[in-house]
């Protein structure tokens, strides 16, 4: 997939993320929609970073990067959860 497809995908994520938070009535929507981004991008980060010392490992991937993007904490909660099963 080409990079301007990736960063299309994130940006619609974050365009919806903002609607969602705006019709809840938050202040800043845009904002809120792009920390919940990056929380999820930086709990990926920190499950890669801390897999020596957990065993607990995730490929990183576009799958996973998109996955904790969009989804945010309850992404990596899952891919952690799928990595349980599987």
């Amino acid at each position: 997939m080409p990079w301007w497809g990736i960063a299309l995908i994130l940006l619609s994520a974050l365009i919806i993320f903002a609607a969602l938070h705006f019709a809840e009535k938050n202040k800043r929507p845009f904002k809120r929609a792009l920390l919940s981004m990056c929380i999820g991008l930086g709990s990926l980060a920190a499950v890669d970073l801390l897999s020596p010392l957990t065993g607990v490992y995730i490929p990183v991937s576009l799958l996973s990067v998109l996955t904790s993007a969009i989804g945010g904490l309850p992404g990596v909660t899952l891919l952690l959860f799928l990595d349980l099963i599987l």
